[in-house]
């Protein structure tokens, strides 16, 4: 019998992240082209717009997908008659090929993953380790499914003991619709039941990978409880309203899947995991005869018929931003940016307000200046910068009020919805909340010119940029006034 060596896991592992990376599954380009189709909220219908063309842009480029080239999560099957030449853990062998795939020079994924969370939470450098699950299954075969999991979906993870005569629907209908934007919508529900605690998470992470086929099975009719309750789901969450990116649509999620599994008499586990735009994993089998082979897919599968023109679009210049310029920016609003925009997220942030703190000038001045919430990739091949989407807004919610009252910066440029905190501080000093596509990280890459690290050098991709943009397209989410396209959106398209 035909041996399995490590050798064919490190580079077939390899491979595989560096094939999610800028290749979205066939079925998932399926599901959002036909969402876009049928889409009628003009600022969702853009955003799926963004996503489709980034999404072609990096099968053409093999440049990833988003900016969060996410946590490596893998699924081993490994076949009780299987013939292993493995001489090493296995967590240590697909450490291997993580680190293989994300130092790849010719495509350099971002290293997202810190050690020691509860204390320096310093980068390892190299995006491991991956988190494995492993189990033992029938068979002489190893089967592997790997995926790339962003924060931003990851953050809105939930889990909930029901009891058993508690409708699950009503529970992840009502979770969904609290989750906000920042799993960067339209994309699919994982969902895990029974089992116990850990099982059930699992169970959720799991069955994300498996094909979309909620039209298939709306068009045959469903054949049981759990498909029934899949498209209940569907239909319930997307009638919220939420649409794409949370502007406002008729498309939140693309599918439903489900997955359960024996459990207590007294007890109802349930836990709900979403995937975002940037859907990404990919599943291959060893059986001896060598690493995988993967095959490209076939470049006619993304539609050709995408308009990007935004003819009512303002051009606004970051360079000479004021309060005049600014109050006339209305929630929904489609805006290009031109000029300086310096980057700056979470450990940024940090840094910043423990300088005023202590009283100290900030390395660069925010004053009428605008920040954008992003940690790039490294460039390659003469690349400016790497593909640069926004991360998710709210973790900067608790600085905003202390660094736009101390700075003067005014304008933020992020994804997703900001609580009410930073809502408050924006009415108070005037500023203004802009949000670009989650998931169209390449895209949005080349509205940007010029790129120089400015500060906290040691911060790595955290650390402050200045760049030079245009024609970076965003969109209003909060204006002058507090009003938020996140709540005017939805409400408009709710249905029911």
């Amino acid at each position: 019998m035909a041996v399995i060596t490590e050798e064919h896991v490190i580079d077939s592992f390899a491979d595989a992240l560096q094939y999610i990376s800028y290749y979205h599954p066939p079925d998932f380009i399926a599901a959002m082209t036909d969402a876009y189709g049928r889409e009628k909220s003009p600022g969702a219908k853009q955003a799926m717009a963004q996503i489709l063309v980034n999404s072609k842009m990096c099968a053409l480029g093999h440049r990833p997908i988003c900016q969060d080239t996410g946590t490596v999560n893998v699924f081993v099957d490994v076949g009780v008659e299987a013939k292993l030449k493995w001489r090493r853990p296995l967590q240590k062998i697909i450490d291997d090929g993580a680190r293989r795939a994300y130092l790849l020079e010719e495509n350099p994924l971002r290293a997202s993953v810190v050690a020691d969370p509860l204390g320096a939470r310093k980068n390892t450098g190299d995006n491991t380790p991956a988190m494995v699950q492993v189990s033992m299954v029938a068979g002489d075969k190893v089967d592997i499914t790997v995926s790339a999991k962003g924060g931003g979906s990851e953050n809105k993870s939930k889990f909930v003991m029901l009891n058993p005569s508690d409708s699950i629907v009503d529970w992840v209908v009502e979770t969904v619709e609290g989750l906000g934007a920042g799993w960067c919508p339209p994309g699919i529900l994982g969902i895990g039941v029974g089992g116990s605690v850990d099982k059930c998470m699992a169970m959720a992470k799991s069955v994300l990978n498996e094909p979309i086929d909620i039209t298939s099975l709306r068009e045959r009719g469903p054949q049981n409880c759990v498909e029934e309750m899949r498209l209940e789901i569907l239909d319930r969450v997307n009638a919220l309203g939420i649409g794409a990116q949370g502007l406002g649509g008729v498309t939140t999620v693309l599918d439903v899947k489900i997955a359960h599994f024996p459990t207590h008499a007294a007890s109802l586990p349930v836990a709900l995991i979403p995937n975002c735009a940037a859907t990404r994993h990919l599943h291959f089998t060893l059986d001896g005869s060598g690493p995988a082979v993967l095959d490209p897919p076939d470049l006619s599968l993304w539609p050709s018929d995408i308009e990007l023109k935004t003819p009512d679009a303002l051009k606004l210049d970051l360079n000479s931003l004021n309060a005049e310029t600014l109050a006339e920016l209305k929630p929904g609003q489609t805006v290009l940016l031109h000029g300086t925009l310096y980057t700056g997220r979470d450990a940024a942030h940090k840094r910043m307000v423990e300088m005023l703190n202590r009283g100290e000038p900030l390395p660069v001045d925010l004053k009428d200046r605008a920040i954008y919430y992003v940690g790039p990739v490294d460039p390659v091949r003469g690349e400016v910068i790497g593909p640069a989407g926004p991360t998710t807004s709210t973790r900067m919610d608790k600085f905003t009020d202390q660094i736009l009252s101390q700075t003067g910066l005014k304008l933020m440029v992020g994804k997703a919805e900001r609580g009410a905190q930073a809502i408050d501080a924006i009415r108070a000093h005037g500023a203004v909340y802009l949000i670009a596509v989650g998931g169209a990280a390449y895209l949005v890459s080349k509205a940007i010119k010029a790129s120089k690290p400015v500060a906290f050098h040691d911060l790595g991709m955290e650390a402050i940029y200045e760049l030079q943009v245009e024609d970076m397209p965003v969109t209003v989410a909060v204006d002058t006034e507090g009003r938020s396209i996140h709540e005017i959106g939805p409400a408009r398209w709710r249905r029911g």
